[in-house]
C-alpha cells in the first residue's frame, strides 16, 4: 500500500509539471499550444508561469525554435494557436496563405542587434570592423532563414564583409540564434552576431552595436492567432496579456523594448 501511494505521489508530480500526460488532470484545462521564436524561450516561460497562475484552467504549451522553421512546420499541419516570429518575413507568408487571423496580429516587441565574444574575448573582438581583419578566425551566425541571420547578412554586406568571410570559410552557421550563443559562449568561435536580449539571457559580453547605417530592417517581432485554432478566445487573452505591463516587465528585464 505504502508502494502503492509512493508511485502515485510521483506521478501526480510528473503530471503537474508537464513531465507526463495525466487525462485526468487535463479534463478541465484547455492546452494552449505557443510557437515562438528561440530568443523568447527565457521570457515567455517566466510569462506562461504567471500568466498560469491566474487561469489555472489553461496549460501554455510551448514550441521555441527559428521562425523559419516553426512557419513551416504550420505549413504543413502542426498544431499551433499562436505564432510569434522575431522577423515580419515568416508571419507574412503565414497571412498570404491564409493561415493567420489578419485582426489579431500586432507587432508586440522590438529587439536589437549585438556583437558578442566568449568570456577573456582571445581573439581581441571589439568592433564590427575586427571582423574584416586576422583577428577574426570563426564567427558564428544564424543560417539565411533563420531572421538573426537575415539580419546578420544585412549588417555584413552593407558593410562590404559577407562575401569575403564566406570565401575564407569563416563563418559558423547555426539553425536558431540559441545555436549561435551557444557557440560563442562554449569559444567554439571567436564572436558571433545574436539579438541583445539573447546576449543578457546567456550571459554574453556584448562588444559592439551594427555600425549606422547597416540595419534597416526593423528587428519586430509579430504575433497572431492561427486561423485553424481551436482556442481562439483564449489565444486572443493570451496575446492580450503578453501586451500588458506585467509582460512587458519580464520582457523589459532581458532588452525587449515594446513595438512602437
Amino acid at each position: 500500500m505504502k508502494k502503492m501511494m509512493a508511485f502515485m505521489t510521483i506521478i501526480m508530480w510528473a503530471a503537474a509539471w508537464g513531465v507526463i500526460p495525466c487525462r485526468a488532470m487535463a479534463e478541465d484545462k484547455t492546452v494552449l499550444t505557443v510557437f515562438a521564436a528561440a530568443s523568447m524561450q527565457a521570457t515567455m516561460e517566466q510569462t506562461a508561469a504567471l500568466y498560469m497562475k491566474a487561469h489555472p484552467d489553461v496549460r501554455i504549451l510551448y514550441n521555441f525554435d527559428s521562425s523559419g522553421t516553426l512557419k513551416t512546420q504550420i505549413e504543413e499541419g502542426a498544431e499551433c494557436d499562436l505564432f510569434i516570429s522575431a522577423a515580419q518575413k515568416q508571419m507574412n507568408a503565414l497571412e498570404k496563405a491564409g493561415l493567420i487571423v489578419p485582426s489579431t496580429r500586432v507587432n508586440l516587441l522590438e529587439n536589437k542587434v549585438a556583437l558578442v565574444v566568449p568570456d577573456g574575448n582571445k581573439a581581441g573582438i571589439h568592433c564590427y570592423e575586427d571582423l574584416g581583419t586576422d583577428k577574426l578566425r570563426t564567427i558564428a551566425l544564424g543560417n539565411s532563414d533563420v531572421p538573426v541571420g537575415a539580419y546578420s547578412q544585412e549588417i555584413l554586406t552593407n558593410m562590404g564583409l559577407w562575401d569575403r568571410l564566406n570565401a575564407e570559410n569563416k563563418i559558423s552557421f547555426a539553425s536558431n540564434v540559441t545555436e549561435v550563443a551557444m557557440q560563442v559562449r562554449e569559444e567554439a568561435v571567436d564572436c558571433g552576431i545574436v539579438y541583445a536580449t539573447d546576449a543578457a539571457t546567456h550571459k554574453l559580453t556584448v562588444v559592439a552595436e551594427p555600425p549606422a547605417g547597416t540595419l534597416k530592417t526593423p528587428v519586430v517581432y509579430p504575433a497572431a492567432v492561427l486561423s485553424r485554432s481551436a482556442h481562439e478566445a483564449i489565444a486572443r487573452a493570451f496575446l492580450e496579456y503578453l501586451m500588458s505591463p506585467e509582460a512587458r516587465e519580464i520582457f523589459a528585464s532581458v532588452g525587449f523594448a515594446p513595438a512602437k
